[in-house]
């Protein structure tokens, strides 16, 4: 009896050799946002110092820093008042060096066209908006930008998931040894009438203390290196058998998500 093949994505050659930076949208900067960007710019410091032409990242968010972001995400007292993107694309800018951009506004209100979209927002009507315009980009032309990758990362208040999904299909080369996979699906896909039947709580939170007993305190950090360690096994293996995973802090469990 043969033995069944291994379902793998192999990621465009272009991604481990680019002549240009990777585009990246990350949208949304808060918990679980502002955790990501910092590993981000780690990961293109990484690059770089491979021969590697790195990252261009674009932060999208349209809130201002509040008292009660504080100690949960990755702003301090000075930053009070201050658009979130703003406060942290100038603080990862003047530490690495990089010229990355920020807009104090939504994704959804100025989309930019970019590889790879990281999602962090709050709410899954804006996932669903924000998937909505992803898919609209289908027939772009081969843009160095163009659209191909989404990353969805989103949480309670002590389990999450990391999913991610190809906004077209990404032509895979033949494999005696493996079951290429061209298209991975996204969340609403998968789960459509679970994610259109969640009820949705963004209240916003007076304190620290009222944040916390909505999302634990290391939720958003947790998740956000676990992604971020997908993503960076994207460049670094140039193919995937995992797409994502759910994570569940409660009893320190990760489930992966085959492609």
């Amino acid at each position: 009896m043969k033995n069944q093949k291994t379902n793998i994505h192999i990621l465009p050659a272009y991604f481990l050799n680019p002549t240009n930076p990777i585009s990246v949208n990350l949208i949304g900067a808060g918990g679980t946002g502002s955790q990501i960007l910092t590993a981000l710019a780690r990961m293109n410091f990484a690059l770089l110092d491979s021969v590697h032409c790195g990252l261009n990242v674009t932060i999208f968010d349209p809130d201002t820093v509040e008292p009660s972001n504080l100690g949960r995400q990755l702003f301090n007292e000075h930053e009070l008042g201050m658009n979130k993107a703003v406060a942290l694309t100038n603080r990862v800018n003047r530490f690495f060096g990089t010229n990355w951009k920020a807009v104090a506004g939504k994704f959804e209100d100025c989309p930019k066209q970019a590889n790879i979209n990281i999602t962090c927002v709050d709410t899954v009507s804006a996932r669903k908006k924000i998937a909505g315009i992803l898919n609209d980009t289908r027939a772009l032309s081969n843009d160095r930008d163009k659209p191909l990758y989404w990353l969805d990362l989103g949480n309670g208040r002590n389990s999450g998931q990391v999913w991610l999904s190809t906004i077209e299909e990404i032509k895979q080369p033949e494999s005696k040894k493996f079951n290429t996979i061209s298209t991975l699906c996204d969340i609403f896909e998968t789960y459509r009438g679970k994610m259109e039947s969640q009820l949705e709580n963004n209240a916003p939170s007076c304190s620290l203390a009222q944040a916390l007993g909505k999302q634990d305190l290391f939720i958003n950090s947790v998740l956000a290196n676990m992604g971020a360690s997908l993503l960076w096994s994207m460049f670094r293996l140039g193919a995937l058998e995992q797409k994502g995973f759910f994570l569940n802090l409660t009893d320190f469990r990760s489930t992966p998500v085959p492609v």
